[in-house]
């Protein structure tokens, strides 16, 4: 990953990939998730807040929706360990 993008902070990824080359590092992350990993990609896109997200993994905070808009909701217990994709129209990635 650091080919395309700095590392501020352990395991923390910075960059302005374009929407191919941030495909492929979302099927790269998704592929090394183990059960108690976790992966969250975040990018700016035409949309009112500004940005899309996609998540996958054990989550301690997760984006929710609201009337259209994202929200990060706080897990307590049971963590959640679905694929959230939202507003990734440009991608090939599936979300089995």
């Amino acid at each position: 990953m650091s080919r395309w993008l700095l590392e501020p902070k352990t395991g923390i990824f910075l960059g302005n990939p374009s929407a191919r080359v941030r495909d492929e590092l979302w099927k790269q992350a998704v592929m090394k998730i183990k059960d108690s990993g976790s992966a969250m990609q975040i990018w700016t896109d035409n949309n009112p807040q500004g940005f899309s997200y996609r998540q996958i993994g054990v989550k301690e905070r997760s984006f929710v929706e609201v009337e259209g808009v994202s929200l990060i909701q706080r897990i307590q217990k049971a963590a959640a360990t679905d694929i959230v994709d939202r507003n990734n129209e440009n991608s090939d990635t599936e979300t089995d």
